[in-house]
């Protein structure tokens, strides 16, 4: 504990309501996409369960199997399946800002690097769908 004077005051510090992030959309926003990290961590974790699985054998692969295809899994990877899709959106519509990139001396603009991520993201998936779907 410290001791205050006159000397030395105590600071002003006003009280913040819990929900301080409901009260702007941008706020909430952010919140939001930071809280959506969680459930990218989520499907990270569960792609290390699967690969564990495959290791583990045919059997194990059938019960993960088993597992993922039960309600309450398949509730949470609906959930995970939206909150990763709007991290991905924020975070292609903030890399403009996060970065900022010269050409010739002029600035790239913002439309130009936010649609370079999409087409990245758009042949990222393409590529592994053609993997997966292949016969």
């Amino acid at each position: 504990m410290s001791r205050h004077t006159a000397f030395h005051p105590r600071w002003y510090r006003p009280r913040v309501s819990v929900w301080w992030w409901l009260e702007k959309r941008a706020y909430a926003l952010f919140v939001l996409r930071e809280t959506s990290s969680v459930f990218v961590a989520l499907v990270a974790g569960t792609t290390l369960l699967q690969v564990r699985a495959v290791k583990a054998g045919p059997e194990a692969y059938a019960r993960f199997l088993e597992w993922l295809g039960t309600p309450p899994v398949l509730a949470v990877h609906a959930l995970a399946f939206a909150f990763v899709l709007f991290h991905a959106v924020t975070w292609f519509n903030l890399a403009p800002k996060a970065m900022t990139l010269r050409l010739g001396g002029k600035k790239v603009p913002d439309a130009v690097i936010a649609a370079a991520n999409y087409a990245g993201w758009i042949l990222a998936s393409a590529l592994v769908a053609f993997l997966m779907l292949r016969d």
